[in-house]
């Protein structure tokens, strides 16, 4: 496993970014399910005050200092400022979901000195991985990529 997804979900404390009171959302699938695997979470969103009975934070930089590793789950458009964010606060891994190309965001936060992960999906990799994710994670050590 590269090191940057390893130190990513070894993380203690994780930001979710797109966690959404929607269940149709994913941020909202993301946060639930890392949330059953036993991670601490907080959720950030700019408008919602609570999200699956937890306290949610307008953006990275309200989060308390020992959270040092967000999760972004929103279109690439919006996570420049997202980045930004996480810049200021000193965050240490953004991992930016699978599905957009988040390559300018992700640039500017390696350009930051921190350590990110593009491209693939968090739940193939967040202990413990079971079911659909873990056959697709099979899959991918199997033939490196799906």
């Amino acid at each position: 496993m590269q090191p940057e997804i390893q130190n990513f979900i070894n993380s203690k404390h994780i930001a979710v970014v797109g966690a959404s009171p929607s269940a149709k959302k994913f941020g909202n699938y993301a946060y639930r399910d890392l949330k059953k695997r036993g991670y601490k979470l907080y959720p950030v969103h700019p408008t919602v005050e609570i999200i699956e009975g937890d306290k949610a934070f307008d953006n990275l930089k309200s989060l308390p200092d020992n959270v040092d590793a967000a999760f972004i789950a929103i279109k690439p458009d919006k996570a420049d400022n997202v980045v930004d964010d996480a810049i200021a606060k000193g965050m240490k891994h953004l991992w930016f979901q699978r599905g957009a190309d988040f390559s300018k965001p992700a640039t500017k936060a390696e350009a930051a000195g921190i350590k990110t992960v593009t491209g693939k999906c968090i739940l193939m990799y967040a202990e413990p991985v079971g079911g659909f994710h873990a056959v697709h994670r099979f899959f991918v050590k199997l033939f490196g990529k799906l």
